[in-house]
């Protein structure tokens, strides 16, 4: 007996060692790709556990909920513009990478026309607008080298204050494409084209110090040609304004490959595809030891952007509640009750309780902070372009609507006095405006960011039950 209980103790300890054993490992792989997530972000006085349960519990639910509505999930895009950086025709063949635009018919009147009035409401304005022609003919007057000179005044204005390019909405080549039918995932596309992409915005449009020699590009850490030094060694040398410029981009390229684990192509069979997290492709981006310990690095650059662009969302509510303002589709009853969940939603983000303070940028002196955010603007509209050089067509559309949506949040962040100064009376004339394009791509944008900062759970959550240690 007395052997048989020592045999049934030892067998107990081997089991709990196992146990711990097994625990250990399962730790290890979660925690290679999380360490260094946790406690407060550089340049903010925010902690990522803060922004986790914001974003998962409160905001993440209502966005996804508002971006299903017919206002949001029309996007109008041309895909056929040729790159203007260099000769490609190499666009990708596989099934994927296509985009299927819209026909006339899926697209709401509403939305199709452009129009922002409701038929009663639109009769009110034509008659008025004739009785202010009558009144104000004296306009008539001027010549039509004056009138093209104040439209292309306007038309300036309008463009000093954007942070990338909006030619799509006006183009003739243009197609309405339903971003819920055609969501970002993995598609294949890989290898030098794709790697040319990023090696052009990391290399040619992120403030480089002089002294630094080596690729900024991220991807380079996977040849193994960095000898273990980490890339973002000499951001302690930049200004605030070019560390954060770097971080936005790094925090995109983040969020992307994230989308991209999440979605990922697990089974292609004669009865359907089967799409879901990848964890090794996961781990091959962020994974500590695999990427030379910068993959934690670029996820805390996922929660700097998506501070950005929270921090736009709520200081934008005032331009929102104007009681002129509609999420016009021609719907109005629907139209009334998706502005109600905008109003909503932004009062959720205005409520976050550790919001980034944009009054730390371009704070200096008056010349130089006007330089550099000229500087910064014309280097993201830069960015803006190179998505024309996107192979796969899917990754263009969500390339285009990512970076157009983190324009519109950097158009509002320093649009602060205008919108302030917006008036309360209807009518009006407006200092700030978006465009319904500008609109759609900032809440679609952020629903990416806010995707991926949900997704990252789902992630811990798989890499705590891995059990082998890479």
């Amino acid at each position: 007996m007395a052997g048989g209980t020592r045999t049934a103790k030892l067998l107990l300890c081997l089991i709990v060692l196992l146990t711990d054993i097994e625990g250990a490992i399962s730790r290890s792989a979660a925690q290679r790709c999380f360490c260094g997530v946790t406690g407060s972000l550089d340049d903010c006085t925010c902690d990522v556990e803060t922004i986790d349960s914001f974003n998962n519990k409160q905001l993440f639910p209502k966005l996804q909920k508002l971006l299903t509505t017919d206002y949001f999930r029309f996007y109008k895009v041309n895909l056929n513009k040729p790159c203007p950086f260099w000769t490609d025709n190499s666009h990708c063949g596989l099934r994927d990478c296509a985009v299927e635009p819209c026909t006339l018919n899926e697209v709401p009147d509403g939305i199709r026309s452009g129009s922002h009035k409701y038929p009663s409401e639109a009769s009110e304005d034509a008659e008025e607008c004739e009785r202010a022609e009558k009144l104000g003919a004296v306009n008539s007057s001027l010549s039509e080298e004056t009138q093209r000179a104040l439209r292309d005044w306007n038309t300036y204005d309008d463009e000093e204050d954007r942070f990338c390019m909006v030619d799509d909405e006006e183009s003739p080549d243009s197609d309405y494409v339903d971003l819920l039918l055609n969501p970002e995932r993995f598609t294949g596309y890989k290898g030098p084209e794709a790697w040319q992409i990023w090696n052009s915005i990391y290399e040619e449009n992120c403030f480089k110090p002089l002294t630094v020699n080596r690729p900024l590009n991220p991807l380079a850490t996977y040849s193994g040609g960095n000898e273990g030094r980490g890339f973002y060694n000499w951001l302690e040398g930049l200004c605030v304004e070019k560390r954060a410029f770097f971080r936005l981009v790094s925090g995109l390229h983040s969020s992307i490959n994230i989308h991209l684990s999440a979605r990922y192509l697990l089974e292609d069979s004669w009865f359907g595809k089967k799409w879901g997290h990848n964890i090794s492709e996961f781990q091959q981006r962020f994974d500590e030891k695999l990427t030379k310990g910068e993959g934690p690095k670029r996820l805390r650059n996922l929660y700097f952007l998506y501070l950005i662009e929270l921090r736009a969302l709520a200081k934008v509510l005032p331009f929102f509640q104007q009681p002129s303002f509609q999420l016009y589709s021609g719907q109005a009853a629907q139209d009334q009750e998706n502005k109600e969940l905008l109003l909503e939603l932004l009062h959720v983000a205005k409520s976050f309780p550790l919001h980034f303070d944009e009054t730390l940028l371009f704070a200096g002196n008056k010349k130089e902070a006007a330089k550099l955010k000229e500087d910064f603007k014309l280097t993201f509209k830069n960015i803006s372009r190179i998505m024309d050089c996107v192979g796969c067509f899917k990754c263009r559309l969500w390339g285009k609507v990512q970076t157009q949506g983190l324009g519109t949040a950097l158009k509002i962040l320093f649009s602060g006095r205008q919108i302030e100064s917006l008036p309360k009376s209807p009518g009006a004339q407006l200092p700030f405006q978006l465009t319904r394009q500008e609109i759609v791509a900032l809440f679609n944008a952020f629903g990416r960011i806010s995707t991926s900062v949900r997704e990252l759970e789902n992630f811990r959550s798989l890499l705590s039950k891995v059990h082998v240690d890479l």
